[in-house]
């Protein structure tokens, strides 16, 4: 149903627009608001606010029709009006399409012109409203997926690409919050999300300021992925930013017994790029997988608190540039043999 305010101080005028529009009050397709003035106007927004609609007139007393006009534009840009009246000249006209109205019916009214009138106003807000709401939904859509997957979603052929896939050399790194799931214990879910989120804020920050991407978010733990020109670098650098300002926010939580800190596995090669999911469900993530995510994830399983791991291929990437100590060979789940892991210092 369309809610249109009709503002006129003719009394008659109500009566008239109640017959001409009877058929449509009956089916319930449009409702009709009415004011005598702009002031009346203003006060019926208030009580009314999901008004579609106005229909006003120019020559009212207390507040007319050009005034209430600049007032409606300045309290809601998606309110649309028409102006309605017997005062048709250029000047009027000019005057009212420059504080905003849509449109200008001249008195005697024409109800048929102005049906017309009405549901191309309606069809104008219509499209404004779904244009906002894209807007906000694309404004949350970019809340919840990467920029590289709105990005490849823009693309051309997409349906063709979703289930393309490329090699790419690069860096994956795994950050989980150590214990985190016993804050549960003492704090209050809300505490808990709360919490959650801070730290993981503060990781991504790292991450986005060393150009890498947010693969996920897996309980208490974040997967990131660095390509490019020195991407072990960068992704170690946000690595030991992450760690260093973690721990230092231990006296910011409000929480006397969770001193937060980090455990990361970190490994460089290359890995297979592209979309992981199923067609029957329509759900994809847009990933990386391969021996070299694989390894990254065991690393962080076997890391201890603040304590950055790579491998020794890693190692001998970075080895001129970052201060780290040979941890020793160790068993990781699905390697058949033990593995040389080092531990990134600074």
């Amino acid at each position: 149903m369309a809610k249109i305010l009709v503002v006129d101080d003719e009394e008659d005028l109500e009566v008239l627009i109640k017959q001409k529009f009877r058929q449509k009050i009956r089916l319930n397709e449009y409702e009709f608001v009415f004011a005598t003035n702009g002031r009346h106007a203003l006060e019926q927004l208030l009580v009314h606010k999901d008004i579609d609609i106005v229909l006003s007139d120019i020559n009212m007393p207390e507040m007319d029709g050009l005034t209430l006009l600049s007032k409606l534009n300045e309290q809601n840009t998606l309110l649309k009006s028409v102006i309605v009246s017997a005062y048709g000249d250029m000047d009027n006209i000019r005057v009212a399409m420059n504080r905003g109205a849509y449109d200008f019916v001249t008195k005697p009214i024409n109800f048929k012109d102005l049906e017309i009138t009405i549901e191309r106003t309606l069809k104008h807000v219509l499209m404004l409203r779904d244009t906002l709401k894209a807007v906000k939904e694309n404004n949350i859509l970019k809340m919840y997926v990467d920029e590289t997957v709105l990005n490849f979603m823009g693309g051309k052929e997409i349906e063709q690409a979703m289930f393309l896939n490329e090699i790419v050399e690069g860096t994956v790194v795994f950050i989980d919050i150590c214990s985190f799931t016993s804050i549960s214990e003492n704090e209050s879910a809300d505490k808990v999300v709360e919490l959650l989120n801070l730290y993981f804020d503060i990781m991504v920050q790292e991450i986005i300021k060393e150009n890498g991407t947010v693969d996920k978010f897996i309980g208490d733990a974040i997967m990131a992925v660095f390509t490019g020109e020195y991407h072990i670098d960068r992704a170690l650098d946000a690595c030991l930013s992450i760690r260093k300002i973690i721990e230092q926010q231990a006296e910011n939580t409000g929480t006397t017994n969770f001193k937060p800190k980090v455990s990361i596995g970190l490994n460089s090669g290359e890995m297979v790029s592209g979309n992981i999911g199923s067609a029957t469900l329509k759900r994809f993530d847009f990933t990386v997988i391969g021996d070299t995510v694989n390894v990254a994830a065991r690393l962080q399983a076997a890391a201890a608190q603040n304590q950055i791991l790579i491998s020794a291929k890693s190692f001998e990437m970075i080895k001129e540039s970052f201060h780290c100590e040979e941890v020793g060979k160790l068993n990781l789940k699905n390697k058949s043999e033990p593995f040389l892991t080092y531990q990134v210092l600074e």
